[in-house]
């Protein structure tokens, strides 16, 4: 992989992993944007009623602001074998999500038949998960 691809690819991951954090953060506040409630936000992100409290989205957060932090290092050469590790291991995540939202879209896992989860799956996370989890190996396989 060139350096430029390279660093393009890393910063892109590192958008949407950070992008992700922040919404993580601005959910442990006990806000709920894009939806009115808390119920609601959870049927659409996970497809059954899950709290979105801070004991649950903050860790979440640290994940995804460290993978952000670690995919960009290594996109630009930095940050050794645990930035190489950690992009490894977003690509891994973001593999087997994208394979559980197949799953959920073929009917071979439990999911809501109908609501926005079902919608949002196979139109935006499941496409971004393969997508994203495909660059990130291809990140993770550049030295």
């Amino acid at each position: 992989m060139k350096d430029t691809t390279r660093r393009r690819t890393g910063r892109a991951l590192a958008a949407l992993l950070a992008a992700d954090g922040l919404v993580h953060l601005y959910w442990a506040t006990g806000l709920t944007w894009p939806a009115p409630d808390e119920r609601t936000l959870s049927l659409a992100v996970l497809g059954s009623e899950v709290s979105f409290g801070p004991p649950v989205v903050l860790p979440l957060a640290a994940l995804t602001l460290t993978g952000a932090a670690a995919v960009l290092a290594h996109a630009h050469g930095r940050g050794g074998r645990p930035a190489h590790l950690v992009t490894a291991a977003v690509a891994a995540g973001l593999a087997v999500r994208g394979l559980a939202g197949l799953g959920w879209a073929a009917g071979l896992l439990d999911s809501p038949a109908d609501g926005p989860f079902r919608t949002l799956n196979l139109a935006l996370y499941t496409p971004a998960c393969l997508g994203f989890g495909w660059a990130a190996a291809r990140l993770a396989r550049a030295r």
